[in-house]
């Protein structure tokens, strides 16, 4: 197992071993708060989860904001001082949040901390891109997720052990680490932005921001955006609604959530690096279907099952279906980014996450606190159905789309 585990690791340059690494850093302080903030707001301010899903719809919104400005500065000024200072406004911005005691402060609050957190996220995405070849890169993906759900196997019981003292202590763990991946990115990891993608002429950051329009015209990239954009809206449910769902109708407690949290993130660790292998010649297309299909049997489940073994079954169905999009759609974004724009692509990327994060905890908790809380699992389960139909509809639109290259290039020839 040593040996193999060596001639892995030999697989990949060391500056990509050396971001990896970074990343179970600050993935640690990110699972110790992440899991635990809406029981934080709805507890801290006495709020139901329609207010807390309001406030987590204005980190969406400022985060998108801020992801595309992030973006464009990756293209244009380079990757490391973009992640790095990212995690340096991260981490104070976050940590204010844990001294707000006025809600109406905090969703003031909310807005920079939206605009600033996420201002590196495209950066780290497309150093990743910059490392790996083409044909590592869905499981040089997958590496990241097995590093990241390490992290979810130890941090939301830490996060547990640490909210039932002070809320606050979250708060300070999450900007200690992040300052602490910051320090080891600027003294260890190089700029990884290609050499010959120097901007010629001087261009504008005005400039560098219309390059989006290049970006929205890649039709068959925006349709996969939207029908990301279906898949996430249920799969951010087991982070943010899921929570509140099994605390107030199964009479689970944060520390049965956290260790939900932590088996899904186990099974990551165990398993995800064979998955990643098992699927890595299948059509990307087919393999997003087919883990949008685990999701709408998992989620579905959730509004069917009782006791805790039950929804247990479901959370692994849904890891299973993690385990086959997650890699994959990163690569996928990664393959319709040309060389100069991939900061942008990424960025563009994350608003298939900005959208369902600003309206999928909103609608949800108005459900919750409005109507039969079971129906938003039954809607997940249309909702991925329909996700799945729109991935299965790109398999069939991006073979045409080859076939017809193909002809073309036959005739010329």
């Amino acid at each position: 197992m040593i040996t193999k585990i060596k001639e892995v690791i030999a697989e990949y340059p060391g500056k990509f071993w050396l971001l990896v690494g970074s990343s179970f850093v600050d993935s640690l302080g990110r699972t110790i708060l992440f899991p635990f903030f809406t029981l934080y707001i709805t507890s801290r301010f006495v709020v139901g989860m329609t207010e807390a899903g309001a406030l987590l719809a204005i980190f969406s919104v400022t985060g998108m904001i801020g992801s595309m400005i992030g973006g464009a500065l990756a293209d244009k000024i380079g990757r490391k001082g973009m992640v790095i200072a990212g995690l340096v406004l991260s981490a104070v911005s976050n940590l204010s949040m844990g001294f707000i005691g006025n809600l109406l402060v905090f969703y003031l609050m909310a807005v920079l901390v939206g605009l600033l957190s996420n201002i590196g996220g495209p950066a780290r995405q497309a150093m990743v891109v910059d490392l790996l070849p083409e044909e590592k890169r869905a499981e040089g993906f997958g590496v990241l997720r097995v590093i990241n759900n390490l992290a979810w196997v130890v941090g939301p019981s830490i996060g547990g052990f640490l909210a039932a003292r002070s809320y606050l202590n979250l708060f300070i763990a999450d900007a200690v680490l992040s300052l602490a991946t910051a320090l080891i990115i600027l003294k260890f990891i190089p700029e990884t932005k290609p050499q010959n993608l120097e901007e010629k002429g001087g261009v504008s950051f005005w400039e560098t921001l219309k390059g989006y329009r290049e970006v929205a015209r890649n039709k068959t990239f925006m349709i996969f955006l939207v029908v990301m954009t279906l898949m996430v809206l249920v799969y951010i449910q087991l982070y943010s609604t899921f929570s509140i769902y099994i605390r107030d109708f199964h009479g689970i407690t944060e520390k049965g959530y956290g260790l939900l949290m932590s088996f899904n993130a186990g099974i990551v660790v165990i398993f995800q690096f064979w998955v990643s292998r098992k699927i890595r010649n299948r059509s990307p297309f087919l393999m997003m279907a087919l883990g949008t299909a685990c999701y709408l049997i998992g989620y579905t489940a959730f509004g069917i099952v009782h006791g805790y073994v039950f929804l247990l079954l479901a959370v692994t169905v849904i890891t299973i279906g993690e385990m086959i999009t997650v890699p994959v759609q990163q690569a996928l974004v990664a393959d319709f980014a040309p060389e100069d724009m991939r900061g942008r692509y990424m960025a563009v990327f994350g608003v298939s996450w900005s959208i369902p994060s600003m309206i999928g905890p909103w609608a949800a908790g108005m459900i919750l606190d409005n109507y039969d809380p079971n129906l938003v699992w039954y809607l997940c389960g249309i909702i991925s159905a329909l996700a799945l139909a729109g991935f299965l509809g790109l398999y069939f639109r991006t073979r045409k789309e080859k076939a017809f290259a193909s002809n073309e290039e036959a005739a010329r020839t």
